[in-house]
């Protein structure tokens, strides 16, 4: 599972017009899934994504997890992070898994989210959604398990 994780003040997702998401400081996480992912990486991401420590504190150190604030968190399925360009200009993207695995993967970290104490929404699987992300720093992580 590859993911990039985004600080934000606020962030949604639409669908044809329709807001399905929204949410304010918290973390956008876009989440990428390879055919060999299982439901122990799902629960390991979410628990050190839960767990991140990208917040400031009163110092303006980052020492404070999403949990820390009483964030929440949109996951979003990207299988575009698993795009190869090492042949040509034009992404394959072979290397994602496949949709009868991706989707439940998904929403497994999702729900892994929801039971670290992270308030978590959804983009729609396979659906061409419009994000708007207000990233905040900017602080952006990338991570994979």
């Amino acid at each position: 599972m590859r993911a990039v994780i985004q600080r934000v003040t606020s962030a949604s997702v639409s669908v044809d017009g329709t807001t399905i998401a929204s949410i304010g400081a918290g973390l956008m996480i876009l989440l990428g899934v390879g055919p060999e992912d299982s439901g122990d990486n799902a629960l390991q991401l979410a628990r050190k994504v839960a767990a991140l420590r990208i917040f400031s504190d009163e110092q303006g150190k980052m020492n404070l997890s999403v949990k820390d604030i009483g964030g929440s968190a949109i996951v979003v399925s990207q299988f575009t992070l698993y795009g190869d360009t090492h042949k040509g200009n034009r992404p394959s993207f072979i290397g994602a898994a496949q949709p009868d695995l991706a989707r439940p993967l998904c929403d497994r970290f999702s729900e892994f989210m929801q039971q670290e104490g992270v308030p978590t929404q959804t983009g729609e699987f396979g659906a061409h959604m419009v994000l708007s992300i207000v990233n905040d720093g900017p602080v952006t992580i990338t991570l994979e398990m």
